[in-house]
């Protein structure tokens, strides 16, 4: 990207304008996505965010630095106006199935499902953050933007992106860890009962009595939370298309 790329955009050149738009587009698409969760509205603020931004251009700051922070404040802005319906859609977004369980075809895959069962409860819990909390999270997290550009996105003192960001981390563990506790409980919960069933029917059969069976893994079970941390932003930094 050319150093005068800035200047260029603010005195309306189409070609800068469609150079920024080629640079930036996945970027702002992806962003817009995690505080919507929604394609097709993601696809809709990535657009009204470049036209607001062509718009608005005579406005940029002078200087050489980077245009992602303020492409992101603009789709932040416009995130916050799609989603204010958001009671409608989170009781949309609960309505959809689960997605379908990882196979167990080797016990090399435990470590996977474990990973992939963390990120299905990190998209759950998600929603529950509050509205600061989610942008801070797709800020800082996700797009990659550090406490100065994410207070410039969001045109807050760079304290509050620190204290957000923070607070934010600590309630997606805590939320996360009681989903799946709560998850292990259910699972529990229904194993007893069949256990139960189990072994009634081997008592009908002439089981041994007081045999017992060499307790099964449980799918997913893994020793390290290492991946925890990194792993639900990970998977949303890919290209999700």
């Amino acid at each position: 990207m050319s150093e005068d790329l800035r200047a260029r955009v603010r005195a309306g050149d189409r070609e800068a304008f469609a150079e920024l738009y080629e640079s930036y587009a996945r970027t702002v698409y992806n962003h817009a996505y995690r505080l919507t969760g929604d394609w097709s509205v993601a696809e809709e603020v990535m657009g009204d965010t470049f036209l607001d931004a062509w718009r608005t251009r005579e406005q940029l700051e002078p200087g050489d630095g980077s245009l992602k922070p303020w492409l992101l404040g603009v789709a932040t802005n416009k995130a916050r106006n799609a989603n204010r319906g958001i009671g409608r859609r989170l009781a949309f977004l609960a309505r959809r199935p689960a997605p379908a369980p990882v196979a167990d075809f080797a016990d090399e895959t435990a470590g996977r499902i474990d990973d992939a069962r963390r990120l299905a409860a990190v998209r759950k819990v998600y929603g529950r953050l509050r509205r600061g909390e989610r942008e801070v999270l797709a800020l800082c997290v996700w797009s990659g933007l550090d406490y100065a550009q994410a207070a410039q996105a969001l045109g807050v003192p760079v304290g509050t992106v620190r204290s957000r960001l923070s607070r934010a981390r600590a309630r997606l563990r805590r939320l996360t860890d009681q989903r799946l506790a709560d998850e292990r409980s259910e699972e529990g919960a229904g194993e007893r009962s069949g256990g139960k069933a189990g072994e009634r029917s081997g008592e009908r059969s002439g089981g041994k009595a007081g045999e017992k069976k060499e307790p099964r893994r449980r799918r997913g079970e893994v020793q390290s939370e290492a991946a925890f941390a990194a792993l639900p932003f990970q998977e949303l930094q890919e290209d999700p298309r």
